[in-house]
């Protein structure tokens, strides 16, 4: 495969604006292939809390070698707050972690996954705030960086983020959130920022991987405006200002489908800015940088839907990986997915995300699944979450297993 140079990207068929970052966004060669490499989420907030207990960081590291991770994605980044020395986040939760002589948790974590030959990627929750309305980034943009859905109400003002009756009767909140809009002006930038900041703070992280990098969605999903049915977010008076500024047309509202097509593909470019605009910064920053994203698993859903043309974000070469979350009970569905995933052009910058939480009960299954993932020698694989599976003594055993009997099976 030749490699990528900001000559082979074709620039004609993007906006101007999205053309300038993807001059500085492409990374200079084609990243490393990405074969057997296997990712493992660990959370911030959750039940092991490795950057508040350090007794947990022997324990994480244990694991991520027994059940064969090559990467970790250390959650630092949550509802506006920062596990980073930050001065554009909260950075409370920075100041109760633990700390090694001149060392905070975060660069001890990295430093000790180094020497054991694994890699660490920042991983950050981009455009939702989860339920904290005084986030620091929305206190400096202002209450108009939130979404508003078509009807012009604000998920600011949803009871407890989720919606209001009567439409609560038919629909939910895919996840009840403060979720801010990245087409309203500054929100790309702030963003960029804080991440960029954490890069240059942290110079031994392997990679930025980017979570929630969508628009906000309901339950049962909506196909974007163009149909008129459901509810769907971008419609904010900024975001709407700016796509007649840049296209010289009103953007649907309400009951309206006026240049509804048009606005669908609009926000989808708008966030692809906002990616390329991270990835940018991020590698100036930190030259060598991986960027990746947790994408939606099914891709038609996430390019109608949440607006997420991660497939292009890699043809781009946005991302050196994603993530697509492939979170499923049913075998077939699972099925499908790695055989979608198997099909594409970038098979090998894809690693398959896989919800072992789901079979705490039953980890035979989770097996089942990283072998159905592992049939395809150019997919990666990725692990939610190390809390869960630490919580649940059998899952670590039989997830350790498998990755004791694949390291023993002879090469295709």
């Amino acid at each position: 495969m030749p490699k990528r140079s900001a000559r082979t990207v074709a620039i004609p068929a993007v906006g101007i604006a999205l053309a300038f970052l993807l001059a500085a966004a492409l990374p200079a060669a084609e990243p490393p292939p990405t074969h057997a490499r296997r990712g493992l989420w660990v959370l911030c907030q959750g039940s092991q809390r490795v950057l508040e207990q350090p007794e947990r960081l022997d324990v994480l590291l244990a694991d991520a070698r027994a059940m064969g991770v090559t990467d970790l994605f250390v959650q630092v980044y949550r509802g506006g707050r920062a596990w980073f020395a930050s001065t554009h986040a909260d950075a409370t939760p920075h100041d109760l972690m633990w700390r090694q002589e001149d060392r905070d948790a975060l660069e001890v974590l990295i430093a000790r996954a180094h020497a054991q030959g694994l890699r660490v990627h920042a991983w950050v929750n981009v455009l939702s705030l989860a339920k904290n309305p005084e986030a620091p980034i929305l206190k400096r943009l202002g209450t108009d960086a939130a979404m508003v859905d078509q009807h012009g109400r604000s998920v600011l003002d949803y009871p407890d983020f989720d919606l209001p009756q009567p439409d609560r009767a038919w629909y939910r909140m895919g996840t009840p959130a403060v979720w801010l809009d990245p087409a309203t002006p500054g929100v790309g930038e702030a963003l960029s920022a804080t991440f960029a900041e954490l890069l240059v703070k942290y110079p031994s992280l392997d990679g930025l991987h980017l979570d929630y990098i969508r628009y906000a969605d309901v339950l049962p999903f909506t196909p974007g405006a163009r149909f008129g049915v459901g509810l769907s977010f971008g419609f904010g008076g900024p975001a709407r200002d700016r796509f007649r500024a840049e296209t010289g047309r009103e953007a649907p509202f309400g009951t309206s489908l006026r240049n509804a097509n048009q606005f669908d593909d609009w926000r989808r470019e708008k966030l692809t800015e906002v990616v390329a605009r991270i990835a940018a910064d991020a590698r100036k920053a930190r030259p060598g940088l991986e960027m990746s994203a947790a994408v939606i698993g099914d891709r038609e859903r996430a390019y109608l839907v949440d607006f997420q043309h991660w497939a292009r974000w890699l043809d781009l070469g946005l991302l050196d990986f994603a993530v697509p979350m492939l979170y499923t009970l049913d075998r077939e569905r699972l099925r499908y997915g790695v055989e979608s995933y198997a099909g594409l052009a970038r098979t090998r910058n894809i690693w398959v995300g896989l919800g072992s939480w789901l079979f705490s009960q039953r980890p035979a299954e989770a097996v089942w699944q990283l072998r159905q993932v592992g049939r395809e020698r150019a997919l990666g694989s990725a692990l939610f979450s190390w809390d869960s599976i630490a919580d649940t003594p059998a899952l670590r055993q039989a997830l350790a297993s498998e990755a004791q009997r694949a390291s023993r099976a002879p090469a295709p």
